[in-house]
């Protein structure tokens, strides 16, 4: 409904736009192209244990089909330009009645097109191999008919639906003819079974089916359009799950130079011809090398999967396969889906699974997002020893908080041993004077502290605007008695980080913290303090005081081997530590911001050496989930000689603009080699560090292949404009206000009486950081069902 909606506004000024929006497709890719091959010089050949010991290929699934409609013009010429240059195009084969090929990844073009609404009397019910199937099909119309009047839109709901209605059908024909050339893909078979995990899709998935003879039944055959058109669009690869079929093809076109590869469906699924199931011809690859040069298999058939998302050990039917002489393409892969846990949400560590281990490796990946792919061919692959082509820092958030619970001491470990070059504390007090590390002084959200200290909650209005337990007013050793919890930053996606790892680890204090960044030689440490007025005037701690001695104990004032970084949203704290200087401060600026004006930029020079800011002050976007423009914020901070740290990065696709493809490692290069900032505050240090020692990460360097920074607002302007949401209102920009603080009160003296947050009535309010203008933090009835669920896990 919504898309028969969409259609119903198609009108002349419509066709405008589409003629507009085509010739600024062009312009961008042009623009994108001019960038990535500007000096081209081919680095060192790599040995790849592929069949043919050359480079694994990438097959764009319908062109870049992750992000614009499947099998469109703009899917096919993306993916060319934004791909390794033998990326292959990958076309499902469909006919029409006049016997017309078109690219279609399903039988039916319901769900991919406009088609229910272009003719609402079409729709039409079907046998095919004893199974009715209900719907619009492309062979009940002309060529003509479809191209003339039937739209694509996107058959998968997770991906933007703003280019529904650009597009018409594309055919096998102009594929081969948009430039650049490139090497096509047909696949034959009754329905794509390449719809990645975890997609909700528009697409019906249909069992193994007799395609030909479904076509021969309304008096089209397949072998024909493919024997007839050898003379024109000379496809490179042919596939198809029917044994017949290929065995047809080969028959009668021996002295073509195509590829023929035999497709495995589903494990369960029965073969038409053998009437086995896919599973037992795996034991059969001496037969299929009678009659394909190659099998096209589902990625699990090489790398398992259990139903709770981990990897098993891999199988060895890419070993057998290639012992038979056949090549090996695995498919399923797409950035916007859930992955197994063991990759952490970065989607180029599935790629490197199977092109980047000391086992073997495929001979190609089948892709919605076919520049991830070449990312990892091209940059990730055999690239684990490169040193950094990039001076930014790589600064951890609570550690590898994307991979255990946040600033426990595995996620410390897992930081420095995934490259961080600064590892971080967010520092918290206890009710007898213990600092220690976690991220907000709240224990609700990221400890188990809501099933057993409910009697503590709290409510202060100075530290945030929903109740909660307090660190302030629980003991250490009571706090060593709760476990550390895992959290996901999306609460609304299904998107859950580890689950094996959800209470592991232990709290560290800030000492340990300390030792743990000595004894590792770490590039640095930062500690973030906050709260620092309350905690004086209203439980009588002196936050400031505990990390000067920590860090003097530790012998951090008295060397410059180590980065200390000092951070705050209280320019008072600042303040401080201002007689240490080896110490940088850091001014946190939580709030969006999209100016920093140059008397403000240079009184935050006054108390920081550098400011954090969030993406968002950077980077604007819009409702939909597009970029819109950069801000000026690090070019203004730059010039007043302040550095800019960004946060906070994360891999999950659900976090990333559309502009990024579902690609983490395309937003760190838009921050660090585009917008230029110093350093990334990250909940995945891997991910970044693997960006930094790729030699993609250089723009300016003679390269194949750069990881390109976006251009904000380039994709958004393909959009129709009368789709786009309203602009909205821009953020306030940085004011004197929200730098400079008033000073901290001196230290209270408090009673044991009154030193327990009292939970009938809030807090007496004391002085706030001006720049924390709000603060958002989970509820602590939500909290509590969490806690209590974790606790009970942990006793079973």
């Amino acid at each position: 409904m919504q898309n028969q909606q969409c259609f119903k506004g198609l009108n002349t000024s419509a066709k405008d736009w589409k003629k507009m929006i085509r010739h600024l497709f062009f312009v961008f890719l042009f623009i994108h192209s001019t960038l990535a091959q500007k000096g081209l010089v081919k680095p060192p050949a790599k040995k790849w244990p592929t069949l043919n010991g050359v480079e694994p290929v990438v097959i764009a699934r319908g062109g870049y089909s992750g992000m614009f409609p499947d099998s469109s013009q703009y899917a096919y010429s993306f993916a060319k330009d934004t791909s390794l240059p033998n990326t292959i195009m990958f076309c499902d084969l469909q006919l029409t009645k006049d016997s017309v090929g078109i690219c279609q990844s399903a039988l039916t073009l319901d769900n991919s097109t406009n088609i229910p609404v272009v003719f609402p009397k079409g729709q039409k019910t079907y046998n095919v191999n004893g199974q009715d199937i209900r719907g619009w099909f492309a062979l009940d119309y002309t060529a003509d008919q479809l191209f003339k009047n039937v739209f694509l839109t996107q058959n998968i709901f997770s991906r933007t639906s703003m280019f529904d209605g650009a597009f018409p059908l594309w055919t096998p024909d102009d594929v081969v003819g948009t430039k650049p050339a490139s090497k096509l893909w047909l696949n034959i078979e009754m329905s794509s079974t390449d719809k990645p995990e975890g997609c909700t899709t528009r697409v019906p998935t249909l069992p193994a089916l007799e395609y030909d003879m479904f076509y021969t039944q309304h008096k089209l055959s397949l072998a024909q359009y493919v024997e007839d058109s050898m003379k024109y669009i000379n496809p490179d690869y042919i596939s198809s799950p029917e044994i017949g079929f290929l065995k047809t093809l080969d028959g009668k076109l021996k002295q073509a130079k195509t590829k023929f590869i035999f497709r495995f469906l589903g494990a369960d699924a029965v073969e038409p011809t053998t009437k086995e199931k896919y599973g037992s011809l795996l034991g059969k690859l001496s037969m299929i090398k009678s009659f394909a040069a190659g099998i096209l298999v589902p990625k699990e058939y090489i790398w398992p999967v259990t139903k709770d998302l981990y990897l098993q050990p891999a199988t060895t039917l890419v070993a057998d396969a290639h012992k038979q002489g056949l090549e090996v393409y695995a498919s399923g892969f797409a950035n916007d889906v859930m992955l197994s846990y063991n990759y952490s949400y970065d989607p180029t560590s599935e790629y490197l699974q199977f092109i980047d281990n000391s086992q073997f490796s495929v001979d190609g990946v089948l892709t919605d997002f076919p520049s991830t792919a070449s990312e990892a061919i091209a940059c990730l692959a055999q690239n684990k020893n490169a040193s950094r082509t990039m001076k930014a820092l790589v600064i951890s958030h609570n550690g590898a908080s994307g991979d255990y619970p946040g600033s426990t001491d595995l996620a410390y470990q897992k930081a420095i041993d995934d490259g961080a070059d600064i590892i971080d504390c967010s520092v918290q007090m206890t009710k007898d004077g213990v600092s220690f590390c976690l991220e907000t002084a709240d224990l609700t959200g990221k400890t188990t502290a809501a099933a057993t200290l409910m009697d503590r909650s709290a409510m202060i209005p100075d530290i945030q605007p929903n109740r909660g337990i307090f660190s302030f007013d629980v003991t250490w050793n009571e706090i060593q008695s709760l476990k550390p919890q895992i959290t996901s930053p999306d609460v609304q996606s299904s998107l859950q980080r580890n689950p094996a790892n959800k209470n592991k680890g232990k709290f560290v204090t800030l000492s340990e913290f300390l030792e743990l960044a000595k004894t590792k030689a770490v590039t640095g440490v930062l500690i973030n303090i906050e709260n620092a007025a309350y905690l004086a005037s209203e439980k009588g701690l002196s936050i400031t005081d505990a990390v000067a001695s920590a860090l003097s104990n530790a012998t951090f004032d008295k060397q410059s081997t180590q980065k200390v970084l000092i951070q705050s949203d209280d320019s008072s704290v600042l303040t401080k530590f201002k007689d240490v200087p080896t110490y940088q401060r850091v001014l946190n600026i939580k709030e969006q911001i999209s100016d920093a004006p140059k008397q403000v930029a240079e009184e935050v020079k006054k108390y920081a050496d550098a400011v954090n800011v969030i993406r968002k002050s950077i980077i604007l976007g819009n409702s939909i989930y597009f970029s819109t423009s950069f801000t000026n914020v690090t070019e203004e901070m730059h010039a007043a000689n302040v550095s800019v740290y960004v946060s906070f990065l994360r891999n999950e696709f659900t976090s990333l603009a559309f502009d990024y493809f579902a690609d983490p490692y395309i937003e760190l290069a838009t921050f660090i080699a585009g917008q230029k900032v110093d350093g990334v505050i990250t909940d995945n240090p891997a991910t970044a560090n693997a960006y930094m020692r790729s030699p993609c990460s250089n723009i300016d360097a003679n390269i194949p292949y750069p990881i390109l920074p976006i251009k904000a607002g380039d994709l958004l302007g393909l959009v129709d404009p009368q789709a786009q949401p309203p602009a909205t209102a821009p953020s306030p920009p940085l004011e004197v206000a929200d730098v400079v603080d008033p000073p901290l009160p001196a230290v209270a003296t408090v009673s044991e009486s009154n030193s327990t947050s009292s939970p009938p009535a809030p807090a007496p309010a004391g002085t706030k950081s001006s720049s924390q203008r709000t603060a958002v933090n989970t509820s602590l009835s939500i909290a509590a069902i969490v806690g209590i669920i974790g606790l009970l896990s942990l006793k079973l």
